[in-house]
């Protein structure tokens, strides 16, 4: 069992300009520490969505805390590209947290978030990366939706159809870049994550992308686990207990 810092949180909810002139809602929370974790949802995905906010609150107990709306979702404006211009998103918020003055950014994302904190990680410094369920390549995701274990946690643990109506998807056809690409240009120490039984990105893509990558490495496999936010909702100790290390790893190797 981890122990909790337990300061007293303080919870700004900010809107950011991109260079592509999207506005980008987001979440700070703060406690007064110099690191901060900015977390990156997923497709389908807010900020403000039972399992981002949740997870948002409690590893805020260790670090500060972002979280955003990428564009085409929540609160932020704009259409979804599928990770063609979602670096304009996370740049912003990149700026926003350089500027509070963090001496350690961490990047934490999940799905196509974590395809997007490995395409920014492969050209920006940044302390640590930890990607949760990262497809290799967005035209290899194999998405069986109609498999019951791929809806059913949507049904019944992430039932929120308000968040479902803000989303806009854009067109698929952009250039995107693929992580499985880019993987080997990032210095920084990467942690994977992967859930065995994942019906939306299978786990292989996690497995290359781990495989390729040549900076400090882990992989950590649930070996029931399924996709993304699910790994979290289904153990939520066990899996904010593994980021949490790990980011405190990274970082002590960092300084």
């Amino acid at each position: 069992m981890m122990q909790l810092r337990r300061k007293k949180l303080q919870k700004d909810s900010k809107t950011l300009k991109t260079a592509d002139n999207i506005d980008i809602a987001m979440n700070h929370y703060k406690t007064d520490c110099d690191s901060v974790v900015v977390v990156c949802h997923g497709w389908f995905m807010t900020k403000d969505s039972r399992a981002f906010s949740c997870l948002s609150e409690e590893l805020a107990q260790y670090f500060d805390v972002i979280s955003f709306d990428f564009r085409g979702h929540g609160k932020s404006s704009g259409c979804y590209t599928f990770s063609a211009k979602e670096e304009n998103d996370l740049a912003v918020v990149i700026d926003y947290a350089k500027k509070c003055g963090y001496k350690n950014i961490h990047l934490l994302g999940f799905s196509m978030g974590g395809a997007q904190v490995l395409n920014f990680a492969a050209k920006n410094p940044v302390t640590s990366v930890v990607a949760v369920s990262p497809p290799s390549d967005f035209k290899k995701i194999e998405n069986h939706v109609w498999k019951p274990e791929a809806w059913i946690p949507t049904l019944f643990k992430k039932f929120e159809p308000k968040r479902w109506c803000t989303v806009r998807p854009g067109s698929l056809f952009h250039k995107k870049t693929a992580p499985v690409d880019v993987v080997k240009n990032i210095s920084c120490p990467t942690l994977f994550i992967l859930g065995e039984k994942d019906p939306i990105v299978y786990p292989w893509h996690t497995r290359v992308l781990y495989e390729k990558a040549v900076c400090p490495k882990m992989l950590k496999i649930f070996q029931q686990g399924k996709h993304a936010e699910d790994l979290y909702l289904e153990d939520r100790e066990n899996f904010l207990e593994i980021c949490v290390d790990w980011i405190k790893e990274s970082q002590n190797d960092y300084r």
